[in-house]
């Protein structure tokens, strides 16, 4: 054992994970990262801070609340985040791509049978049941983030207010954040006690009760992690060919109106605007890609996002079902198969690889930031408020799990969406009940879980609802 390694077990903190060590976990979450940025976060949590100590509380949260400003899918933008604090660019690399892979195979083999079969019985009854257990997972989630981030009636106030304003008043999730924000800053100075002793570090960066990370920048082995002018410049010279490079070479071999040209413009733009995660920019893409482009019909979007919530990975997947349909319907001279799986990759290149491009050119700015007391306070204060839009998220997506039927709730134009009553469904329940009760009183694991209701959903599947 190295003496960085025999110091940091004496102190309680585990040694630094090797490189394939690190790849192995990262595989792990990307295989069971179900149940939305929710359950995604929780699991990294709990594999991240709570059982190998790689990253403190407070950095995690950091990071976190960083990736939540991005557009793009945050859970992953997370991983690609920590990868790269870790094993530098590499690292950071490995994170991402095994993050959204799994999902992503899956959701191709999904997109192929949809394509080809439309109607799968099998699949839907083993969605039953998977369902269910997300929204267990989910609400795990949602309480375990709350308690840790909910430190003070001042946090729980911001939470609540979130969860108004975008269930009840829709306000726009950006616009939730620029306020969390203010109100943080704001209250660094008018109320300290309430916004600077959350849990964010914002006397300084030292470690908050051990994590590799962060006992790394205290020996200062972490150079990769300063900002500078000359390194910005290197991250945006090849990432940004990365990205919009094969947009370029498609403009200029098949033309403007292409399909492919379609694609990889469209979803090009929706990696810049989606902010608030996928169902904050689902209406636009539903409508963009049934109306404008005439790629699918309306109910087809909403099959696609079923298949994209029971599936590992970020939930904006869903767009990789657009792209295949996509293709495979207007393959041109190519077979429709090849054609789907191109429109497919396509569509995942032009969407992930800005991930990558924010986390590397952003990442030591904000960590350079740890210190600022007032962008703490700020940063707490949208922890909190990010609390409030996945106890939205839980509730969209238990409405959506036992109701078959919501209808909009509206008072001079604004108002929640409710569940018909009528449309509920017993077996969804059921299931969700039982999953609840198994995780969170007697602590069951996330995969027995999901693997016995699976199973149940296929009995139930033959059942009436």
């Amino acid at each position: 054992m190295s003496i960085t390694a025999a110091t940091d077990t004496a102190a309680g903190i585990p040694a630094a994970p090797t490189f394939a060590e690190a790849t192995r976990v990262w595989a792990k979450i990307g295989l069971l990262s179900f149940g939305g940025p929710a359950g995604q976060i929780a699991l990294m949590h709990t594999e991240l801070v709570e059982k190998r100590r790689w990253i403190g509380e407070r950095r995690f949260l950091h990071a976190l609340n960083y990736c939540m400003l991005l557009p793009g899918p945050e859970a992953q933008q997370l991983a690609i985040y920590i990868g790269w604090l870790l094993h530098r660019t590499a690292g950071g690399l490995v994170a991402g791509i095994l993050f959204v892979l799994p999902g992503a195979v899956v959701m191709l083999g999904l997109s192929i049978l949809y394509g080809f079969y439309r109607s799968v019985p099998l699949i839907d009854a083993l969605f039953l049941g998977i369902k269910a257990a997300v929204l267990a997972v989910v609400m795990e989630a949602v309480l375990r983030i709350g308690r840790r981030a909910l430190k003070n009636r001042a946090m729980i106030a911001i939470a609540l207010g979130a969860f108004v304003g975008i269930y009840v008043f829709h306000i726009p999730f950006p616009l939730i954040v620029l306020l969390a924000g203010l109100i943080g800053w704001v209250g660094s100075h008018a109320a300290p006690r309430l916004f600077l002793d959350t849990g964010h570090g914002a006397g300084g960066v030292a470690s908050d009760g051990g994590g590799v990370v962060d006992g790394m920048f205290e020996r200062g082995e972490l150079g990769h992690t300063d900002p500078s002018l000359r390194r910005a410049l290197g991250v945006l010279s090849v990432w940004l060919p990365v990205w919009l490079g094969p947009l370029l070479l498609l403009w200029l071999s098949t033309g403007a109106d292409s399909v492919w040209t379609q694609i990889g413009a469209f979803f090009s733009t929706m990696a810049v605007v989606t902010f608030g995660g996928a169902y904050a920019v689902l209406a636009y893409v539903a409508q963009a890609a049934v109306d404008n482009f005439g790629w699918l019909a309306a109910g087809e979007m909403v099959d696609g996002l079923g298949l994209a919530e029971t599936t590992p990975g970020p939930l904006i997947l869903v767009l990789q079902f657009v792209g295949f349909l996509a293709a495979f319907r207007a393959s041109g001279s190519l077979d429709p198969l090849l054609a789907g799986c191109l429109g497919a990759s396509l569509t995942l290149w032009v969407t992930f690889a800005p991930c990558f491009l924010w986390i590397f050119l952003g990442a030591p700015y904000v960590e350079a930031l740890r210190g600022n007391r007032a962008i703490s306070a700020a940063l707490s204060a949208i922890t909190a408020a990010v609390v409030g839009v996945i106890m939205n998220l839980a509730l969209w997506f238990a409405l959506h799990v036992v109701f078959r039927e919501v209808r909009p709730f509206e008072i001079f134009g604004l108002g929640p969406d409710i569940p018909v009553l009528a449309s509920a469904d017993w077996r969804a329940a059921l299931l969700a009940v039982a999953a609840m009760i198994a995780m969170l009183r007697f602590k069951v694991g996330m995969i027995p879980t999901l693997g016995a209701c699976a199973m149940a959903g296929l009995l139930f599947g033959q059942l009436p609802a």
